[in-house]
């Protein structure tokens, strides 16, 4: 009985995840194609509610092309790795008030190890391909992602400090009188640009541009390893808009302590701010063309760098001098 509990909670968390990922991809097209004044998918079921699960089919039936100078094993490891990795770091967050797998108190610590392995994926894609241009995003990804976790562990210190516990229902109890995201909207800025550096989204999305590597460290994967990386990636913007919600946007918190808000499920409210926040990726995918990788790792090292650890400097001087006035 034990065995097949541990098994449903697994399936409660990644059944809606990998559903919400099938619908995100079909939303950032919507999106998208209103931006430009286009229809974007509408044939596929009504208003195109179907495509995900045709486009999940294509990917799944066609044939599966392993290169001729790859290493097979790992060229056949690394969109596992990406997949498994992202679906596994979703056992620490709280969706709700007691809704989490495993609510320990170093979730913070276990989240940013998880996402520091997820590099690994990608620099296995990129060497065992044997592709010039695979090789060449591999090593983009990697820098890029080493870089901006930097400053994201710096921007993470901050809250921290304000809510004195690495357990994530200690942080989102934390913001019962005021959200993190009103005293520490700068930061809630940084990191926001940060995750979007860290997921290699637009405009960083430097590791698949089309115009110079043809498709980055996936440029060799067909079919479901296509697919893998795919998901993968969807699942690590989900998730960091989820970790942004309960760092700075009070989690499954509503939106005001005024008792009419309270009727409304906490998963709902959760959902609601998760789903602003990755609006926002699309809209900014839109709207803003690609940075040089000059440009880029500019931004991380020589202005998110110095900003956050001033932050952290600031943060902690306010709380010592509060501490010390008590």
């Amino acid at each position: 009985m034990f065995f097949l509990s541990i098994i449903f909670k697994i399936i409660i968390i990644i059944l809606p995840l990998l559903i919400a990922i099938a619908y995100m991809t079909l939303a950032e097209r919507k999106v998208m194609a209103a931006i430009q004044r286009r229809k974007g998918p509408n044939i596929v079921g009504i208003f195109g509610l179907l495509q995900p699960l045709a486009d999940a089919l294509k990917l799944f039936v066609k044939e599966t092309i392993l290169p001729s100078s790859a290493n097979l094993s790992m060229f056949i490891l690394a969109p596992i790795l990406t997949f498994i990795l992202a679906l596994i770091a979703w056992c620490v967050l709280p969706m709700g008030e007691g809704m989490v797998y495993s609510d320990i108190n170093i979730g913070v610590l276990y989240l940013l190890a998880i996402s520091s392995l997820g590099v690994y994926g990608i620099i296995i894609s990129g060497w065992a391909s044997n592709s010039k241009y695979a090789f060449l995003g591999a090593l983009r990804s990697a820098a890029q992602m080493v870089s901006y976790e930097v400053s994201i562990g710096l921007i993470l210190i901050n809250v921290l400090l304000c809510a004195g516990s690495l357990n994530f229902t200690g942080i989102v109890l934390a913001q019962q009188k005021i959200w993190y995201a009103i005293p520490l909207f700068p930061v809630l800025v940084m990191f926001y640009i940060s995750i979007l550096a860290e997921t290699n989204r637009a405009p960083f999305d430097l590791p698949e541009a089309e115009a110079e590597l043809v498709a980055g460290y996936n440029v060799e994967y067909s079919a479901m390893g296509f697919a893998l990386f795919f998901l993968g990636e969807y699942a690590n913007m989900i998730l960091m808009c989820a970790l942004t919600t309960i760092l700075f946007l009070g989690g499954w918190l509503p939106i005001s302590s005024l008792v009419i808000f309270y009727w409304i499920p906490s998963t709902i409210w959760f959902g609601v701010k998760t789903t602003i926040l990755l609006f926002g990726f699309i809209w900014i995918r839109s709207a803003f063309p690609r940075y040089r990788y000059d440009q880029l790792m500019r931004l991380g090292w020589k202005i998110f760098l110095p900003l956050s650890l001033g932050w952290v400097l600031l943060i902690a001087g306010i709380l010592l001098s509060f501490n010390w006035l008590s």
